[in-house]
């Protein structure tokens, strides 16, 4: 019996005598999916979850982590571990991403909102909860960038000296990561999560959250993958943020300018992984929609590598990698 005629029977039992359609919904880069479940008078969203690849508790876990703090996201309707089936209310199908594509002009509400939303979250952090951002998680992460970007994708094998200077470059951005305060990370708090809702955002796609430094989920969210901004507008986003966060309490640095600094040095190390994790999509996956992602990816971390003089051994790095003269640039 294969995994939909599983899900069919399931449904059955949870939803008895009711009149109901499931469609496809949409998957992401894990092995869960997701479907509709359209009823006459509303929809739901039924997870499917292969138990050999995937572990639904966290999922459960975290939602009621993030719904105790104010978030609103989705209700677990019904759930069978064993099977790795979840039933949970729907957030609707606009996620930012499209709602902005169509309008820019709601971009300003949106990301306001999804800022206050992140704070909530936020303010209910506390260690022991959820699992530690540690420096070998961070590290792990890191590491898919030699082996997936630069050994998979490019077919190239670094030098005794790019090595060196690239494990050099890590450790660095590290020690400004493993140096943030912590609070609850969603640790993909971006446009292609966020569902356009009422009053905040729906949150979606929450289940590998961790326990970890401040800054992470506003450079996912600031410094898309999916979609750019200009800096003018991010650092809008990143005072009003910062603000409000300072005035809830919330553990950021009194300085602006340092707060700036640990979202940039914050963003090399997700930028570096989104690298190692699109090229592993594409080719231990067969996942090769997100190489269209990459060069925005590697434009954020050029930018960061660029502004800071610590880093430009990094970005010697990425020019000989890519076969680019470096640039001269300013840094402060």
């Amino acid at each position: 019996m294969d995994r939909l005629e599983l899900l069919e029977n399931w449904l059955k039992r949870q939803l008895p005598g009711a009149a109901y359609s499931v469609a496809p919904a949409s998957a992401d880069a894990s092995f869960r999916r997701y479907f509709r479940v359209g009823l006459p008078d509303r929809s739901l969203i039924v997870m499917d979850a292969p138990p050999e690849h995937e572990d639904c508790r966290p999922f459960i876990h975290v939602a009621e982590l993030f719904r105790a703090a104010g978030a609103n996201v989705p209700q677990i309707l019904a759930q069978d571990l064993a099977q790795g089936f979840l039933l949970l209310s729907d957030l609707g199908s606009t996620t930012y991403l499209e709602a902005i594509s169509e309008d820019d002009a709601v971009a300003d509400q949106l990301y306001r909102a999804a800022g206050e939303a992140l704070i909530d979250i936020q303010l209910a952090s506390r260690p022991g909860v959820l699992p530690d951002y540690d420096e070998a998680l961070l590290t792990r992460e890191l590491r898919l960038f030699p082996d997936w970007y630069v050994g998979k994708h490019l077919q190239t094998a670094l030098t005794s000296a790019q090595a060196e200077a690239m494990n050099a470059a890590f450790d660095l951005i590290l020690r400004n990561n493993l140096a943030q305060p912590k609070v609850f990370v969603h640790r993909d708090y971006h446009s292609r999560n966020l569902m356009v809702t009422e009053p905040g955002p729906g949150i979606l796609d929450f289940q590998d959250a961790v326990y970890g430094p401040v800054t992470y989920d506003l450079a996912s969210l600031l410094k898309d993958a999916y979609i750019h901004w200009d800096e003018e507008r991010v650092l809008d986003w990143l005072i009003r943020y910062w603000e409000k966060a300072k005035k809830a309490g919330l553990p950021v640095a009194g300085d602006f300018a340092a707060f700036y600094r640990d979202f940039e040095w914050m963003g090399a190390q997700r930028h570096i992984k989104v690298l190692g994790i699109f090229a592993r999509l594409c080719h231990r996956d067969g996942k090769d929609g997100y190489l269209k992602d990459m060069p925005l990816v590697m434009a954020y971390l050029r930018k960061t590598c660029e502004r800071y003089g610590e880093l430009h051994p990094l970005l010697k790095l990425l020019d000989d990698l890519e076969n680019r003269q470096a640039a001269v640039g300013f840094t402060f």
